[in-house]
């Protein structure tokens, strides 16, 4: 398996890797995967549960009580459970939400896939979307994921960023680098 140096360097990655390896042996990738997507809503919605997991004054087994807990009610497998365990034992809970982003790429990764984020003045309609995905896919060579996000400040067109690439198409851009030339 293959994973970048920049994720294994860092803390929330190595916990995600380990925690890769895990559910590659155990068969079940994708069902942490979906786990690990319920927690980041979870800790999305609640500020009850981003203060237990954040928390410097509660206890070790208190985080762990909570986790436990939250893990029993959104229905987690065991695996994942155990990996909450852990964390709040070591007093990691904090960085989980970056190891949720370091899962999810190093699981993307490995299915050949590269996520793709797409700004718009405007929200894009599901066939430009589709459209969108199938020329970056093939511009790529691998299968893009595409989270899309509006900015009325572009005032037209679209930022595309793929990992540390950015492909900057927008109307506001273009009048900056207009309003540059004019000036010089």
């Amino acid at each position: 398996m293959d994973i970048s140096a920049g994720i294994q360097a860092s803390l929330a990655g190595r916990y995600a890797s380990a925690l890769f390896e895990l559910a590659s042996e155990a068969g079940t990738v994708t069902a942490v995967e979906s786990d690990l997507a319920k927690l980041q809503e979870a800790l999305r919605e609640s500020d009850d549960l981003h203060s237990a997991t954040t928390n410097p004054q509660l206890s070790r087994n208190a985080q762990g009580e909570a986790v436990e807990a939250v893990a029993k009610h959104l229905g987690l497998a065991e695996l994942t459970t155990n990996f909450l365990g852990v964390l709040a034992g070591n007093r990691r809970l904090a960085a989980l939400p970056d190891m949720i982003a370091a899962f999810k790429a190093i699981a993307a990764a490995q299915r050949g896939e590269v996520t793709a984020n797409v700004t718009s003045a405007h929200p894009l309609t599901d066939s430009q979307l589709a459209e969108l995905k199938s020329k970056l896919t093939q511009r790529e060579g691998r299968t893009v994921m595409l989270s899309a996000d509006v900015d009325p400040d572009l005032l037209g067109g679209l930022v595309v960023t793929i990992g540390s690439q950015r492909i900057d198409a927008s109307i506001r851009t273009r009048l900056n680098s207009l309003a540059q030339a004019m000036k010089a």
